[in-house]
Formats: structure tokens, sequence, C-alpha cells
């Protein structure tokens, strides 16, 4: 009977294991950077917006005073 031939298997480095974890934490971080920066752009946008209604809105009660 004869053995099974055995195959050798690589074991990643420390360092390797440590990029690969810190690849997938990078991924979810990007993420959340990318919704925090989308959510900013939308409450900037709202911002803009009711700040030019407010402008309207002074414009007209001061030529109505007029």
């Amino acid at each position: 009977m004869q053995a099974a031939p055995v195959h050798a298997t690589a074991i990643p480095s420390f360092t390797s294991a440590l990029r690969a974890v810190e690849s997938l934490l990078m991924s979810g971080g990007q993420r959340t950077a990318r919704r925090n920066a989308w959510t900013s752009v939308l409450e900037d946008r709202r911002r803009a917006k009711d700040r030019s209604e407010t402008e309207r809105v002074l414009e007209e009660t001061l030529s109505a005073r007029s």
C-alpha cells in the first residue's frame, strides 16, 4: 500500500493576513464615507433651498411695505 502524496499549502504570512482584514474593513468604511458624503450633499441642498425661499419671502415682505 502506497501513501497518498502530501501537497504543501502555503500559509499566508501575518502581513498578508492583516492586509486581507484591512481591505475587508476599509470597504465597509468607504461605503459609510460615501453614504455620509451623500447625506451631506442632500442636507446642503435642503439648506440652500430653505435659504432661497427665505430670501424670496423677505423680498416680498419688503416690497409689500414700500
